[in-house]
């Protein structure tokens, strides 16, 4: 081990990217086609005496993002990429708001992605890309990239503040069959201070769904404890028999929900990315779309940077962040503000938001302009 530490140390690196989820691998893709020499530090694999666990997430995914992995080819191919070609959203009160993807001439407002078949297209690709090394520790290289996510254990060493406000939820995850085809149709309700989303899944003819349920913390732990039959019947007084009769085919996951953001992203020789920088509510389905956006803004500023200047660069690096902090700050003021306005359990909110959605629905220009900006075009 000590033999390998010494020879990584003696290597040169342009870029050292600590985190090999999306973002990570997509980054250093994004690098290499830059002539870039990358170092991805990877996670440490499972023993065979730890079980896997089936990762049930699924990931929205918008053009921006669409276009920034067909770019690097590693868009998963159907089954594993469904289109969503409606969005229907649901207050406690009638309201109701629907979006089209004819609306903005679009084939599709979203793609739900399966995580597992993302991950291992970008798994494939940067095993192939030879100017990517995936290395166990971080080398010296002229600039460091965090790509660890929003339990990142590296942001310490570079000084930075990371604030956190915690919401009185989790989010629950899970994969359901329902009797009745999806039909391209996103899903989700706003219910007495819940958030239920069902996603399509398994291309546009399939009838599977992936599930994220935010509720309060007291009724996730109740909720995961159930046995399936109970959980769906708990999930369908939500959200009615729109979606069909559902039923559970997966175990179910769960994690504390917060919005947290860094106080700084760059410095001298470093740059934060994705959730290591932010995170948000997932009742946009923002997020990942947000890490994206930061890994090929990041590429593009590095690719577009004078040939004197040092990839290190502080001020080079603040392109970066000028160009995404403000993006992130917006995104992050809706979510919060739409979790703090549905979680009202008061008559009169009830009838305040409604109200809302009612007239949103009314308003075609505005709601062209949301559906649009959700789209990510």
């Amino acid at each position: 081990m000590h033999s390998l530490l010494k020879w990584l140390m003696s290597k040169t690196f342009d870029v050292c990217i600590r985190g090999d989820g999306v973002v990570g691998r997509t980054l250093a893709l994004l690098l290499a086609r830059e002539r870039l020499r990358v170092a991805l530090v990877t996670r440490p694999q499972k023993t065979p005496a730890e079980p896997a666990t089936a990762d049930v997430r699924a990931y929205a995914l918008n053009s921006a993002s669409r276009k920034v992995l067909e770019a690097l080819r590693v868009w998963p191919d159907a089954p594993f990429a469904t289109p969503v070609t409606e969005m229907q959203v649901w207050g406690d009160d009638g309201g109701q708001i629907d979006f089209t993807a004819g609306s903005v001439a679009q084939d599709a407002l979203a793609w739900i992605v399966d995580v597992p078949a993302l991950e291992q297209q970008l798994i494939q690709a940067v095993r192939y890309q030879p100017q990517i090394e995936t290395v166990a520790a971080p080398p010296k290289a002229a600039l460091t990239v965090i790509c660890e996510g929003k339990k990142s254990s590296s942001r310490d060493e570079f000084g930075v503040q990371w604030t956190v406000k915690p919401y009185p939820q989790k989010a629950i995850a899970a994969r359901l069959d329902a009797d009745q085809p999806h039909q391209g149709v996103a899903r989700q309700w706003f219910a007495g201070g819940d958030i239920v989303a069902l996603l399509p899944l398994g291309g546009s003819e399939g009838n599977s769904v992936a599930l994220v349920w935010s509720v309060s913390v007291e009724r996730a732990e109740a909720l995961e404890q159930m046995p399936p039959e109970k959980f769906c019947a708990a999930l369908q007084a939500v959200c009615g028999l729109e979606a069909g009769s559902l039923r559970l085919t997966s175990e179910r996951s769960s994690w504390p929900l917060a919005l947290s953001k860094a106080d700084h992203w760059v410095g001298n020789g470093w740059a934060l990315a994705g959730d290591a920088a932010h995170t948000v509510h997932p009742l946009s389905g923002q997020g990942l779309n947000l890490g994206l956006a930061d890994a090929a803004c990041l590429a593009g500023v590095l690719g577009q940077r004078e040939y004197w200047r040092a990839l290190g660069d502080e001020k080079l690096l603040r392109r970066y962040e000028r160009a995404r902090k403000a993006d992130v700050a917006a995104m992050g003021a809706v979510t919060d503000g739409l979790h703090g306005l549905f979680a009202q359990t008061d008559e009169r909110w009830q009838m305040l938001r409604n109200w809302g959605m009612k007239g949103f629905a009314r308003s075609s220009l505005l709601k062209r302009w949301v559906t649009r900006q959700a789209a990510g075009l």
